[in-house]
């Protein structure tokens, strides 16, 4: 009845099956894939044509985590699942990234990638699975697909590599690094990790590529057998050659000029200008715009790559290992717990850091299971830090996939709970833009925090390498440009400290890159991250020792389990005044260990004197104000240390001889006394005398 095919083959471990023909059988493409329990649907379908004037690929990737997938009910009044999560926007991107190169050229048909969670045993994340089940999907669809690509998720742990880790082992482990590829080179890059060396994350990347060999062989094989005929690749229209030499004679000179130029604004003008004149000077031959462009981008991108390769000459004037210019402040604004202004060239990030209380973790509800997260980075990329109009709103996937690269790099280095109880926000405002801004928001995050007290291991940087590769010859660009990035072949962006690397990301727009060109790229990496983080260290070197006078503060306070009724009160009278005169949370234990967290430096420390003020008891010699509650013919009764009170006796008023108590001190008097001892029932003696 239904033509199904099935494969399966033993990787890392566990079962790994693919499975078409049975499921999902109107789409142009759909695969089962199952890893241990967790079984995800992949399902591909392209249009026949492609748009009218379409000069690009449009393709989408959807990736959709139903709870029911781990047997859960959504929270909530609707019980459903809503807008995607953070997490499914990330693994749209993973997926995305490998699979867009590798579309034929040309081909501007509408493709559109879905793939859905069906079974998780929350054990094996679902993230390399379904981008394996995209890879088959497309590779049997018969689209012109150069793959198929094979995926894997690497952990590190006691010097050795982990193939597919589980979640737990990844929560064990000094990596976590995804990567995708084809069985020639590596497309496509994401990790996080533990200051580890460029030795160890090369290798890495050639044990992922080894490992995910026989998952390419298999969807060959799948291919194989229930492949559907391959789509037409796409043609050069008649004429394609002619009209390319026309805008090529119009074209060349004015981009070459343009080129030249080190100001992007300027720069994007005379680029524009170019473009216009090309349209003008072929109106009257009814070439309109859109025909127009894909030859324009095609000499734009020629220009470029060949100065590069053949002169070294980049569009700014920089070497290849040349870094821009950095200027970096902290403390630019004044009332930020901790915040920083970091400018490289002309991409430029306002980072800052604000310090919350345990309970402002992000509470996330994830297939997984609920838990709280304590750190939390937000990048901002509004339009006008291009000069540009745009959209405004919610968080876009690129805004959350590059606030995600900048949380790995500098997650890696924060301070443990115990060390640094608190929740910890840092946002990323990018107010210009010509190139990697996101490694810019990893150099603001970085003095952002060390500006706000937070005591991270050690600073982090980051730097954006760029490639162009024609045949065998290959140039790699260190801090690329916007333009380099557009025109050249790779974005390779590496974050890390003076020890190691903590975060890598790599994306290649061809078909892959060798491992001796990703060891150059590296090293090169090296050299700039310790370039930036020697101008980073001429503004800040160490977090501060105190953290902002605004920030709040959590302090912990042990008092004897016998104290703790005293600091409660009757009914709670007494920790509720310490609440409200010092606005501070105060949270106290069986085992006499109080957590307080105030919004200020004194808030906090009012709520500490308070706490203090009850329960140590008053030692000799020791001076506290205090205020005058009763008055006899021999002394004053005064209030002090709280809820404590002792007697001033009429000889300990004053310097000289008083006739009468009166005439010193009145009630409500406020006065500053010494602790000069205890009668023989334990009552505190005072001394104003010997407090002057």
């Amino acid at each position: 009845m239904f033509n199904e095919f099935k494969k399966e083959i033993e990787w890392g471990g566990r079962t790994l099956t693919l499975e078409t023909g049975k499921v999902a059988r109107q789409a142009t493409g759909a695969v089962v894939a199952t890893y241990g329990e967790t079984t995800v649907l992949a399902t591909v379908v392209v249009a026949k044509e492609a748009k009218p004037d379409a000069d690009w690929l449009p393709l989408t990737v959807n990736f959709q985590e139903k709870l029911y997938a781990a047997g859960k009910i959504p929270g909530g009044f609707f019980k459903r699942e809503g807008r995607p999560t953070e997490k499914e926007t990330l693994i749209c991107r993973l997926i995305d990234r490998p699979i867009r190169p590798l579309f034929v050229k040309g081909f501007y048909n509408e493709v559109q990638v879905i793939i859905n969670v069906l079974s998780h045993d929350t054990e094996n994340e679902a993230d390399i699975l379904a981008l394996v089940a995209t890879s088959a999907a497309l590779t049997i669809s018969g689209v012109p697909f150069l793959g198929p690509v094979g995926a894997a998720k690497i952990g590190y742990k006691d010097g050795e590599f982990i193939l597919n880790p589980t979640i737990q082992q990844v929560k064990d482990s000094e990596l976590e690094l995804m990567l995708a590829g084809t069985s020639e080179g590596v497309l496509m890059v994401e990790s996080e990790a533990n200051e580890l060396s460029e030795e160890v994350m090369l290798d890495a990347v050639k044990f992922g590529h080894e490992a995910f060999q026989p998952v390419i062989e298999a969807i060959i094989d799948l291919a194989e057998h229930c492949a559907k005929e391959p789509m037409d690749a796409p043609e050069k229209e008649d004429g394609y050659d002619e009209l390319h030499k026309k805008i090529q004679d119009i074209v060349t000179e004015p981009l070459k000029k343009a080129y030249k130029i080190v100001e992007k604004q300027d720069r994007q003008n005379a680029i524009s200008e170019a473009k216009a004149a090309a349209v003008e000077a072929l109106a009257n031959d009814e070439i309109g715009e859109a025909e127009i462009m894909p030859h324009f981008k095609e000499i734009e991108s020629d220009i470029v790559r060949k100065d590069l390769l053949e002169n070294s000459v980049r569009i700014d004037g920089r070497s290849p290992t040349q870094i821009r210019p950095i200027l970096s402040e902290v403390s630019y604004l004044k009332r930020a717990h901790g915040s920083a202004l970091f400018t490289r060239g002309e991409t430029q990030s306002i980072g800052v850091t604000t310090i919350g209380d345990e309970k402002e973790q992000q509470m996330i509800d994830a297939i997984t299971g609920k838990y709280d997260e304590r750190f939390m980075l937000h990048y901002n990329f509004p339009p006008f830090s291009v000069g540009e109009c745009g959209r405004t709103g919610g968080a876009s996937r690129r805004e959350i996939g590059h606030g995600k690269l900048a949380w790995r790099a500098m997650n890696p280095v924060l301070p443990s709970w115990d060390e640094f109880p608190c929740a910890i926000r840092m946002v990323s405002e990018v107010t210009e833009s010509n190139g990697s801004s996101s490694m810019a928001t990893v150099c603001s995050a970085s003095l952002s925090m060390m500006d706000a007290g937070i005591p991270i291991k050690r600073p982090v940087a980051g730097i954006a390498m760029g490639l162009i590769k024609e045949g065998d010859k290959h140039l790699v660009l260190s801090d690329i440009l916007g333009d380099e990035d557009h025109l050249g072949d790779m974005d390779f962006k590496v974050a890390g400290t003076e020890e190691g690397i903590t975060s890598l990301q790599m994306d290649i727009k061809i078909t892959s890159i060798t491992q001796d060109i990703m060891k150059t790229a590296l090293d090169q990496a090296k050299d700039g991250r310790l370039h930036i983080l020697g101008e980073m260290a001429k503004t800040i070197t160490e977090p501060r020792e105190e953290i902002s006078e605004h920030a709040p503060r959590t302090v912990f306070v042990q008092i004897p389990r016998s104290k703790i009724a005293e600091v409660i009160g009757s009914g709670g009278k007494t920790v509720k005044g310490i609440v409200e005169k010092s606005k501070a949370k105060v949270d106290i234990n069986d085992d006499g260990k109080i957590k307080i967290f105030g919004a200020n430096k004194t808030s906090a420390e009012i709520a500490v004197k308070m706490i203090e003020e009850i329960t140590v008891d008053p030692e000799i010699g020791t001076i506290h104000d205090g205020k005058v509650i009763k008055i006899f013919d021999f002394g004053a009764m005064v209030s002090f240390f709280g809820s404590r009170a002792g007697l001033v006796h009429i000889s300990e008023l004053a310097q000289e001889k008083v006739a009468k108590v009166e005439d010193v001190v009145q009630i409500d008097d406020e006065v500053t006394v010494k602790v000069v001892g205890f009668d023989d029932r334990g009552r505190i003696q005072l001394s104003i005398k010997q407090a002057s």
